[in-house]
């Protein structure tokens, strides 16, 4: 949501616990909802993000 892990992380994660294929690619889900718990708490700068994610997944 805020920059995330760096590929070290996600590396040393996927040998103890192999990833999905595309996992990557659902990353923005799992971001949806703490973004729309933003959008609520902190107000509209965070609606572009939801849009994009939302216009990304239903296009």
């Amino acid at each position: 949501l805020f920059g995330g892990f760096d590929q070290r992380f996600y590396a040393a994660y996927d040998e103890a616990f192999p990833l999905e294929p595309e996992w990557q690619d659902r990353v923005d889900l799992c971001n949806l909802y703490p973004l729309l718990v933003h959008v609520l708490l902190f107000g509209g700068g965070y609606v572009g993000q939801v849009r994009a994610i939302l216009t990304r997944f239903t296009a």
